[in-house]
């Protein structure tokens, strides 16, 4: 009876065996014609078998299990025209073709957040991709920014006109992982936040995953943002310039024998500014700049082996007096460095091997009459990474991967060049995931997912399991859901007036990680040609969030664990994205509708019965209506304009009822101001409104290379919108100043492009 069984499962697996090995497939790498860039998610397909795919996040597909015979393959992207050929596949054959799209130059002014829906992965429940030219596009202060451009989807909120932090869906900023070619950054801004690290210039592919993100991420709470640096120009040498009122930038990038490079610099150019501000005013630093490199080198060992080299450095630089024999000096920055190995094992078998190092550093100094007071605090991370990807058959697309590391924190303080305070921490993190993008029709998509995580302080296993689900009723309508537990392991310490001063801290033993989870439904259509329409509906929650208790006098002598309060939190909201692709006039409205509240122990706390309970209250970057409007007029080939207009709910503050003195003891005669003030959080500032407006011209700079002129102006109607309040306490009653944010800017900025 055992020999027939074994016989019957030999026949079995021989008869499918064959019939595989009759099957086809063909695979290869998606690429620009005039650069030889990777394009990530572009979509690769038969049109009479109704059979395609979506290139990934390296260019690369794969079309397994193909009935032999003719066929016409296209393949598509935004922006290129489409490619179309028809190809004869025998039986058994693997066809390797690597395919080169044409850019149309008649795409490349649209503005959009793309998302058409033959873009497979950039149409999935929670994600967004911004495209580079919007970037530099959009009207920006004083200098294009990525997070200037994220802050404008619908769901990312900005704090201020001075903040690039990213608050998403109810999130603080330190629940964004941020990776740039896939290794963490841990403070992405330069100029006390005003600006992000990201040199536009050196970027090729900008990808936010708001929330339901899939096990192949994880590490935190809320989002992640993928930033990957461009490879180069593998046809010639190619580069360009901009000079910028108070920023410039220089790119260069071309080919070699066995690859190609890039290479991209910035840097501040606020001296001459700041000089002529110290002869009329006073507490102007005397130093301020920052610059930030980006570099990356391919080589193509072979046709099935690719590796890359990318790095990134970046440094703000600060030095302030601020009175009398008194002055503040400031160095923080990023440094960050990747290898990429990419092998295909097969047809059917894709991998990626990535070993990355990180450090961020800040190292405040103060001098007050002499006597000074300096912070040295660095992070360091290294990691390896290993992803597999594995197609089976037509309808299965399944992903695993190892990601495992160490990172260190050491923080030392010291007062007159006596230590007070040192710590260092080290820990050893690893994890591990499966998902598989399931397919069983044309019109459902299933994607079940699990990701497991250690953390070496505390010994703490965590398992996330994920799920997300698409149904597409008709052609242009996709109903989407998902499902996701996230935990986090990491907390930062931020001034909200100075990301430079950042400090990260972990949980441990007796510090429980924070966790919280997902749950995301939405829709996304073309309810016209050249429109799309997003709907997307989100709710989490957040425990065991852990911070810095503030309310501890003096953290000398206390344990690691009694340093920290642990609370919880929620956030649920609406988010709306309507946009319009094609013609002169383009653009997109975003509107979200959201709410996001914490609570602590002990903390906005109300007597119920004799007992003192805790409520919600909302964290300052609540608001309840936010809304971004952006359009772009090309008026001819050398004109064309960008509007963008923002209106937000009023932060919340707590508001100072009023004041009293309160008198020591009689020998004291030190009478001490004290105020009085509401419930937490339970006002609100005034609404927040901006326009601004950019134009742009295009044309040559002699015969040296295309150029173009912006112009922009910043807030156009100059609405002073309130950052903070200031209290005067000699005042009675208290009397209350609003500090502004920015007024009308102008701005102006010239590019050169040459080869």
């Amino acid at each position: 009876m055992r020999q027939t069984y074994l016989f019957v499962l030999l026949f079995l697996f021989a008869g499918s065996s064959s019939v595989i090995a009759q099957s086809a497939s063909i695979n290869g790498y998606v690429t620009d014609s005039e650069t030889g860039e990777t394009l990530i998610s572009a979509n690769v397909g038969f049109q009479e078998i109704n059979k395609g795919a979506s290139s990934n996040t390296l260019g690369y597909f794969t079309l397994p299990n193909i009935e032999p015979g003719t066929y016409i393959l296209f393949c598509s992207y935004v922006g290129y025209r489409p490619y179309r050929e028809e190809i004869t596949l025998e039986p058994g054959e693997n066809l390797r073709l690597d395919i080169e799209l044409v850019p149309e130059s008649i795409e490349l002014d649209e503005i959009v957040v793309r998302s058409r829906a033959e873009e497979e992965e950039k149409k999935n429940i929670g994600t967004a991709q911004i495209n580079t030219e919007l970037i530099k596009e959009l009207p920006s202060v004083f200098e294009a920014d990525v997070f200037r451009s994220i802050q404008l989807l619908p769901g990312v909120k900005a704090a201020s006109d001075f903040s690039s932090g990213l608050y998403i869906r109810g999130g603080s900023p330190d629940q964004t992982l941020i990776l740039l070619d896939r290794t963490t950054v841990y403070n992405p801004s330069h100029f006390f936040g005003f600006f992000s690290t990201f040199n536009p210039d050196a970027i090729k592919d900008v990808r936010l995953y708001k929330g339901g993100y899939p096990a192949e991420y994880g590490g935190r709470l809320g989002s992640v943002l993928t930033i990957y640096n461009k490879d180069g120009n593998r046809n010639e040498t190619t580069g360009s310039a901009t000079v910028g009122l108070l920023a410039s930038r220089l790119s260069v990038e071309g080919p070699y024998s066995k690859g190609s490079w890039m290479f991209a610099a910035r840097r501040s150019t606020l001296e001459p500014l700041l000089a002529g501000l110290r002869q009329s005013i006073d507490n102007i630093p005397s130093k301020f700049y920052f610059y930030d490199f980006n570099g990356k080198v391919n080589l193509d060992a072979t046709e099935n082996d690719k590796l890359s080299l990318a790095f990134y450095a970046g440094q703000d630089r600060v030095t302030f007096p601020f009175g009398e024999d008194s002055e503040f000096n400031l160095d923080y920055g990023n440094q960050t460095l990747s290898g990429n190995w990419t092998h295909i094992f097969s047809e059917n078998l894709f991998s990626n091997f990535v070993l990355t190092s990180s450090r961020y550093f800040n190292f405040p100094k103060f001098s007050i009459g002499g006597t000074p007071f300096t912070r040295e605090n660095n992070i360091y991370d290294f990691s390896l990474k290993a992803d597999l990807e594995y197609l089976p058959g037509n309808n299965h697309q399944i992903k695993t991967g190892v990601w495992a590391g160490s990172f260190t924190f050491k923080l030392q303080d010291s007062f007159d060049n006596d230590d007070t305070f040192q710590s260092r921490i080290q820990n050893q993190y690893a994890s591990f995931y499966i998902q598989d993008e399931y397919r069983p029709s044309d019109r459902w998509i299933f994607t079940p997912g699990v990701r497991f995580n250690y953390f070496s302080d505390g010994e703490y296993i965590r398992i996330e399991p994920r799920f997300s689900m698409e149904f597409r009723p008709a052609n242009r309508v996709r109903l989407q859901a998902a499902y996701g537990r996230y935990n986090q392991f990491l907390t930062l310490i931020s001034n909200e007036a100075f990301s430079g001063f950042d400090v990260w801290l972990t949980s441990a033993e007796g510090v429980s990680p924070a966790f919280g989870d997902q749950f995301v439904i939405g829709t996304k259509t073309l309810p016209f040609t050249g429109y799309g329409l997003d709907i997307e509906f989100y709710y989490r929650n957040m425990d065991d969030l852990f911070e810095l208790d503030p309310f501890i006098p003096d953290v000398s002598g206390l344990l690691y664990e009694d340093l920290f309060r642990v609370g919880e939190g929620y956030a649920y909201g609406m988010e709306i994205f309507f946009e319009k692709r094609r013609g002169s006039f383009t653009g997109f409205i975003g509107y979200t509708l959201g709410y996001t509240w914490r609570k602590f122990p002990g903390y906005n706390a109300e007597v119920t019965e004799g007992e003192q309970i805790a409520r919600f209250y909302p964290p300052k970057y609540d608001r309840r209506h936010d809304m971004n409007i952006v359009g772009n007029y090309i008026f001819n080939n050398k004109w064309k304009a960008t509007v963008a207009f923002n209106f937000a709910t009023g932060q919340s503050y707590t508001k100072v009822l009023g004041r009293y003195v309160q008198f020591d003891l009689p020998w004291d005669n030190n009478n001490r101001n004290a105020f009085t003030v509401g419930k937490v959080n339970a006002s609100r500032l005034p609404n927040y409104h901006r326009m601004d407006i950019s134009f742009s011209r295009t044309g040559r700079f002699f015969d040296f290379g295309d150029s173009e002129l912006q112009f922009q102006i910043i807030n156009v109607y100059s609405r002073r919108n309130t950052w903070f309040l200031n209290y005067d306490f000699s005042e009675n009653p208290v009397g209350v100043d609003k500090v502004s944010m920015l007024p009308i800017l102008p701005s102006i900025s010239y590019t050169v492009k040459f080869q």
